[in-house]
């Protein structure tokens, strides 16, 4: 057998292990966090209520059932969402400094949400208006950058990222006016949305994150061979037979519905969506139909855990989720940045 072949299956076969390791890892995770905070809940009466064998107490049962166990498919969505996000961006772009909140949607989203707490809507809509204002936010972001068609024609993936950060800056200054200009109460749950928490996770929640987090995956599912031809520059691509003005549209629309979902119920979380995707190319290599699956259970393992701390660590108060990923993951990237790069198949 030719020695290049023989490599590239020794490759393929750890990589299929490697990912097939995170698939076993991820419902672990869950289950663990499941069993962790207030109300500890042990092994045996996991798998009662799991199996409906056995009694568990009523305190029991609905801790897990109504608060436990849908913050924790809550956490995972959202990261999962967030760093499914991140590896397609940075495919796109290539470029895996960059991050979805490079098009605004992030920002978009935050505005929306301030909106929201400067007016005092905090009953309306049975208090569903509050993502509905921060996912409109993160979509008007978008929706801005189409309207300039800046990037998405003829500018390429410079132009682009130079027009989310000239987005980013316009709307962070009228972000900055109303924190100035907010009363007390609407500036502490400005605040607290903006450093990100799980803990208003519902049922409903978590069915609207998996819709979204499945469009994500049927849109960005089909561009990873195009993602990895886009790899050798957008003309190689483009010969190759790579429809570069699709797959630059498609991709942004599935950042755009995953993080504007996942920012809209979670607030703002950093680092996911740029730590993740690096992890899943450390692990799995370069090419994204390995990077894909394997940024969405890193991702959804890193915020589970995350959010696993927020509500422990300083028990019986609660911290922002935002604050661990970004203490955690701060020093974290910067490590990463000392390994030599990653950036390839």
């Amino acid at each position: 057998m030719n020695p290049a072949r023989e490599d590239e299956a020794r490759r393929r076969g750890r990589r299929q292990r490697r990912l097939c390791l995170l698939a076993i890892l991820f419902p672990v995770v869950l289950a663990l966090a499941s069993a962790f905070g207030a109300v500890p809940i042990g092994p045996a009466e996991l798998w009662q209520l799991f199996s409906g064998a056995g009694d568990t107490s009523d305190v029991v049962r609905a801790v897990f059932w109504d608060i436990r166990l849908p913050r924790v498919l809550f956490a995972a969505l959202v990261g999962a969402s967030m760093a499914l996000a991140g590896a397609g961006v940075q495919g796109l772009f290539r470029n895996p400094l960059a991050d979805p909140a490079l098009i605004g949607v992030s920002a978009g989203a935050a505005l929306g949400a301030v909106t929201f707490f400067y007016f005092g809507w905090q009953n309306a809509l049975g208090g569903w208006l509050l993502p509905v204002a921060a996912f409109t936010g993160g979509w008007l972001a978008v929706i801005v950058l189409g309207l300039f068609n800046v990037g998405f024609a003829s500018g390429g993936t410079a132009k682009l990222i130079l027009a989310g950060v000239a987005l980013n800056a316009m709307m962070g200054s009228v972000l900055g006016f109303f924190l100035f200009s907010a009363s007390d109460d609407a500036l502490r749950s400005m605040t607290f949305w903006t450093l990100g928490s799980c803990a208003s996770a519902q049922w409903s929640q978590v069915l609207v994150l998996l819709v979204f987090l499945a469009v994500g995956i049927f849109l960005l599912w089909p561009n990873a061979r195009p993602l990895d031809a886009l790899q050798l520059g957008q003309d190689q691509a483009a010969h190759l037979g790579v429809s570069v003005l699709r797959v630059r549209l498609e991709v942004i629309v599935a950042a755009a519905l995953l993080v504007g979902a996942a920012t809209a119920f979670a607030g703002t979380i950093g680092f996911i969506g740029l730590v993740a995707p690096h992890l899943a190319r450390l692990l799995l290599g370069g090419l994204h139909r390995a990077v894909l699956p394997g940024a969405l259970f890193i991702g959804g393992m890193l915020l589970v855990l995350a959010d696993l701390g927020a509500r422990t660590l300083a028990a019986p108060a609660e911290l922002a989720v935002g604050i661990l990923t970004a203490a955690i993951g701060a020093p974290f990237f910067l490590w990463l940045l000392r390994r030599p790069s990653s950036w390839s198949a």
